[in-house]
Order: C-alpha cells, then structure tokens, then sequence
C-alpha cells in the first residue's frame, strides 16, 4: 500500500541548504506535472509517486485549512501567493518552506496550472507562524468541516488587519533577511 504523508507523526525536521530550491509545476487542478530532484529528495517520493498525485500529498497535520483556502481564492483571482509551508516527507518526518506559487498561463492567458518555488524560510519567521497556525487549527476544530476553512482563514485576515498588512506582506516581512541575502527583494 502506498504512504501518504497525511495523518503521520510529528517526526523530525529536514531542512533544506540555503542554496536549495523545491520546484514542481502541477495542472489547474492541483496534480504533480513536473517535481526537481531536490522535492523527491527532501519529500522522499521517487517521481513515478508523484507525477498525476495531487500536490496535498505533502501536506502535514499541522497546517490550518484556512491558510491552504487564502492560497486558492489568491491563486484563482490570478495572482502570485507566498506562504510559510510545513510539509510532511513520505517517511513522516517533516520541512519549513517559504512558498511562492504562481499561476501559469498559455499565450492565449488560458491556466495552464501552477508553478511553484520554495526555498528554505527564516527560523525566525517559522517561530512567529507556529503559534498563528496553532490557532487556526484551534478555530478548526471548533467549526463544522465545511466552515472551519473559511473561519480561521477570516480569523488570519482579521490578525492582520489589526497589523496593518496584508498575508503576503506579512510572510515576506518575516523572511526579508532571508530574501536579501539571496537577492530576491529589493
């Protein structure tokens, strides 16, 4: 039977080398169309697991649903999303990403699918997410399955509201030293 990274144990982290980069590219839908040799290592997935899967085969336990729900009303309102990520390997050990996901469009501005770069996020940045993800699942688990999304996502939207920024600038306010040494911002 095949593993999935769902549902596992809290494991140990893996982390990426400054210089890495995860690439994957998947369909409108969300399926694996293309994943680089560093997302099979770190995932420990052999690319025949994971080419036509759905891209939540990563996904660990501890993310809110809410932050996954901001990242496709973003995506479908046809802009760029950058989020911190903890994803779960197939051996139930689990990695910090700093995502940037971007919708791809044919010449004829047709979706193609997604394209996705995740580099490796400030500690600093995964401590101040931690506990606004805890508190997501906390809200979650208070809510019927198809509300709890949408309730911790509003509950985020509202943190930040109060901060005075949006998510986006949030995640790359928390990540800035991590993007200037590698030339991304400005």
């Amino acid at each position: 039977m095949e593993q999935t990274a769902m549902g596992r144990g809290a494991g140990r982290e893996v982390q990426l080398a400054p210089h890495e980069l995860i690439v994957t590219k998947t369909d409108p839908s969300g399926h694996i169309t293309y994943a680089n040799r560093v997302f099979m290592r770190v995932a420990g997935y052999a690319e025949h697991q994971l080419l036509g899967k759905p891209h939540n085969l990563i996904r660990h336990p501890d993310m809110p649903r809410g932050a996954y729900r901001l990242m496709w009303q973003t995506l479908q309102a046809g802009h760029e999303f950058f989020a911190l990520v903890k994803n779960a390997t197939v051996d139930g050990n689990y990695y910090w990403v700093l995502a940037n996901v971007t919708p791809d469009y044919d010449p004829q501005g047709r979706l193609q699918g997604y394209y996705s770069v995740r580099r490796p996020p400030s500690r600093g940045a995964i401590a101040a997410i931690e506990p606004i993800y805890a508190e997501m699942r906390k809200i979650e688990a208070g809510q019927g399955k198809a509300s709890a999304p949408d309730a911790s996502r509003d509950w985020l939207l509202a943190l930040l509201a109060e901060k005075g920024c949006s998510y986006q600038d949030f995640i790359l306010g928390l990540n800035a030293d991590v993007l200037k040494a590698k030339g991304v911002a400005g």
